[in-house]
């Protein structure tokens, strides 16, 4: 009873803050209108199999996200809600998953207060309301790691886990290792091969670490001394036999099987399909290119993820060194809740350790491992709730005034940055008093020593902070778009219009007109001709004589600009003021119909049309 009423709560407050608005804003370029109009395009085909955005190929991400994505557009409209719905709905289920080991692996009021904090950080909520396939990747590693534990941890409560952090070998029982697989198996269909290795790597390195000898197995001599008894421990557990006797007890051949017959059709079909392209696009340019390089900008040092953390775990990142002090003092302790902390520091360091390794980075890579932050925080918040722990009253101090400055810090900034990329939009600023008013509120209990009430304060105020940047914040932000300006005029001047990208291009453009843009370019002289102009043109999704479907192109030809509009009365092309301004100006008989400000731009859209 008391779980349900938890989940209750869970599902309460996940729907106030995530689903609230969720539909409000328009589509945000790029990844959203991509992933948006690759399913209508898909439909509009009747092909579930091969992903085609704007007549492309579209090989930056598998399936699953599409296929959701259909089924909402069946129930609600091919809408921003419909789009987005999905992601709202699995960051529901990770949180209700991370109570859940919480609850099995330490406490129901740590697995409580664990899902609420995932619930109302920044960057979950990002993936939360995003129509991007990292809510659905969180939910599906969570999910596995969660059908795991429970093989392993059969009975909830922390004295259970406690007794199962030890030296063996025993696998978990088949049925819950197949479930945990089955999720991993969607995890690839949602984003590839991460989806099975870093979930397995995590359980693999938790059962290592977890099942160090103690000096009576026979491993160890009882007498030796503690640091020489440490070291030794530590080096067992990555000795090969440790090793592949631990890798035996993960179900390697059961792993294999599931996931493959979860994920292989799907793949092979799709491979089939395109004649192997979409599968090397995605493997080599995708995973592997990835790894290799840093792609389109977005490179780090390996201080990238740590910082990363920080700012997207806000608020709740201002308890980084109490939430470090609170779990070094249970794991030398030894307390009931190592289980839980060890398979928590084991996800983190799994996800931060190789995503730092990698060239190309980005905030949102590391969100699958935020149900692990949450839990390590959940059991600092608990203990300073009851009053058992440990972290100096300075360090609570410091926290709450950290909150505060953040607060300060943004009461600053905002009436600076906002006149200058939002003009119109200075209402946001009264979102910097929500961590200030809330900081203030928990000083006020700490120093009246009711920390469960500086608690209670700290995550009302967390909820408001979130519901209000996303669900207000972001609305606010949204009307300074208006490329439907053009669209209005489209569809009043030519509805059934020919449009071109000539310089610049977004995806949500291609989403709110309703239909692919070709692409244009404009011949220089002496210049070489695009190698793609001279291609041929294969038509995404022509039906063929035997029924199947003409493998969309890789990229589509350019064709010179200025013959494009002059070609038929119909015609219009997209550029923008900056890129004619490069090219010298306008040719005679191509005029600006109409104009609009670039969005978080300093400049100007322009529609072209020959007259």
């Amino acid at each position: 009873m008391a779980a349900l009423r938890d989940a209750f709560l869970i599902v309460a407050v996940g729907a106030a803050v995530v689903l609230t608005n969720l539909g409000g804003p328009r589509l945000w370029d790029r990844d959203e209108p991509r992933n948006a109009g690759c399913t209508r395009e898909m439909l509009a085909r009747g092909d579930w199999i091969t992903p085609v955005f704007d007549g492309e190929l579209r090989t930056h991400k598998p399936i699953l996200l599409y296929w959701f994505m259909m089924t909402a557009y069946a129930g609600f409209g091919e809408t921003e809600f419909a789009a987005r719905f999905w992601s709202a709905i699995a960051a529901l289920g990770t949180a209700l998953v991370t109570y859940d080991l919480g609850r099995r692996l330490v406490s129901p009021a740590t697995g409580l207060w664990a899902a609420v904090i995932l619930l109302t950080t920044l960057m979950f909520n990002v993936a939360a309301r995003a129509a991007t396939p990292d809510a659905l990747l969180i939910f599906w590693s969570t999910a596995a790691i969660g059908a795991f534990a429970a093989g392993l941890y059969p009975v909830q409560g922390a004295g259970a886990a406690a007794a199962r952090l030890e030296f063996d070998y025993a696998p978990p029982p088949w049925g819950w290792a197949a479930l945990a697989y089955a999720c991993m198996g969607l995890a690839v269909l949602a984003k590839g091969p991460i989806g099975v290795l870093l979930p397995c790597m995590v359980l693999g390195l938790f059962l290592l670490i977890g099942r160090q000898p103690a000096p009576s197995d026979g491993h160890l001599e009882p007498h030796m001394p503690p640091w020489r008894t440490r070291v030794t421990s530590w080096l067992h557990c990555f000795a090969p036999r440790h090793v592949l006797r631990t890798g035996w007890s993960l179900r390697p051949l059961t792993a294999a099987a599931v996931v493959l017959v979860v994920a292989l059709p799907w793949y092979a079909a799709v491979a089939e399909r395109t004649d192997g392209a979409w599968v090397r696009g995605f493997l080599w340019d995708h995973n592997v290119g990835r790894a290799a390089r840093s792609l389109e900008g977005h490179g780090g040092s390996l201080f990238y993820y740590p910082v990363a953390l920080l700012v997207g775990f806000f608020p709740w990142s201002v308890f980084a060194v109490p939430v470090a002090w609170e779990v070094v003092g249970h794991l030398r302790r030894r307390s009931p809740a190592r289980a839980g902390l060890v398979l928590s520091l084991c996800w983190i360091a799994v996800y931060l350790g190789l995503f730092s390794l990698a060239r190309t980075k980005l905030p949102s890579y590391i969100t699958p491992c935020y149900p692990a932050v949450a839990l390590l925080v959940g059991v600092f918040i608990h203990a300073w709730c009851t009053r058992t722990t440990r972290v100096a009253y300075a360090w609570q101090l410091a926290a709450l005034v950290c909150l505060g400055l953040v607060g300060v810090a943004m009461l600053v900034a905002l009436p600076l940055v906002i006149p200058r990329y939002l003009p119109g939009a200075m209402g946001l600023t009264g979102i910097a008093a929500i961590p200030l008013l809330t900081s203030v509120g928990g000083l006020w209990y700490l120093h009246r020593n009711l920390p469960r009430q500086a608690a209670v304060t700290f995550a009302v105020g967390a909820c408001v902070l979130c519901g209000t940047s996303f669900a207000i914040g972001a609305a606010c932000v949204d009307r300074q778009q208006t490329f439907d300006t053009f669209v209005a005029y489209l569809q009043e001047q030519e509805p059934a219009a020919e449009i071109g990208t000539l310089g610049v291009s977004e995806p949500s453009w291609v989403f709110y007109l309703g239909h692919p843009l070709d692409r244009l370019y404009v011949p220089q002289p002496d210049a070489v001709t695009p190698a793609d102009a001279a291609q041929p043109l294969t038509a995404a999704a022509t039906p063929v004589r035997d029924g199947a479907f003409e493998p969309p192109p890789l990229q589509k030809p350019a064709q010179d600009a200025w013959q494009y509009l002059r070609q038929r009365p119909q015609r219009f092309a997209i550029t923008s003021q900056r890129y004619v301004q490069s090219l010298g100006g306008l040719p005679e008989g191509i005029v600006v119909v109409t104009r609009t400000p670039y969005f978080l731009r300093n400049d100007t859209l322009l529609l072209l049309a020959a007259r």
